[in-house]
């Protein structure tokens, strides 16, 4: 997987440096993760998580939230909630009681400590393994909306958990 230049180095740094045996089952393992890589199947589903995480940074910016680059091309984005008024951390906190998982996260030229942060961090491959689609992307950025606007109200971070839940289970992880 390199030019024969650095192939010894290269082998004597993962062996023995990173990697004490042939891990076997690691192999084998990513064997098959290229093998299902490289089906129509996966293009399809990397479209897909694309295509959701385009429809949810459209809808959070349309509900006011500031993402860092102002969209995305890729799988995830970072929401910048300085205007919105709470922490990262805060938010995290809250988005979990409610089922919700994101990552809190340092925005450029955070003012926040890295253990509290100005943002956030959503990506989309989890929904869409469950077979969420762009319309789904639309009632995520609500909740995670009313759940920020609500971030201190535990009988509404209730209301809006169930209504996470509920969304999941229209989706189940195993069908």
């Amino acid at each position: 997987m390199c030019k024969k230049d650095y192939a010894k180095s290269i082998d004597k740094m993962i062996f023995p440096g990173i990697q004490g045996g042939p891990l076997v089952h690691v192999i084998a393992a990513k064997a098959v993760a290229f093998k299902e890589a490289m089906s129509e199947e996966f293009r399809t589903y990397q479209a897909q998580v694309i295509k959701n995480a385009r429809r949810l940074s459209e809808e959070l910016i349309r509900r006011g939230f500031n993402i860092i680059s102002g969209g995305t091309d890729n799988h995830l984005m970072l929401v910048d909630l300085t205007k919105k008024n709470i922490t990262g951390r805060d938010a995290e906190n809250a988005l979990d009681l409610c089922g919700i998982t994101v990552n809190k996260n340092a925005i450029p030229f955070d003012e926040q400590p890295p253990t509290i942060t100005s943002g956030i961090r959503l990506g989309t491959p989890c929904v869409t393994t469950r077979g969420m689609g762009e319309d789904e992307m639309v009632e995520i950025a609500e909740i995670i909306e009313e759940v920020v606007n609500n971030s201190k109200d535990a009988e509404e971070l209730q209301r809006l958990k169930e209504r996470a839940l509920s969304l999941s289970r229209r989706f189940p992880i195993y069908q």
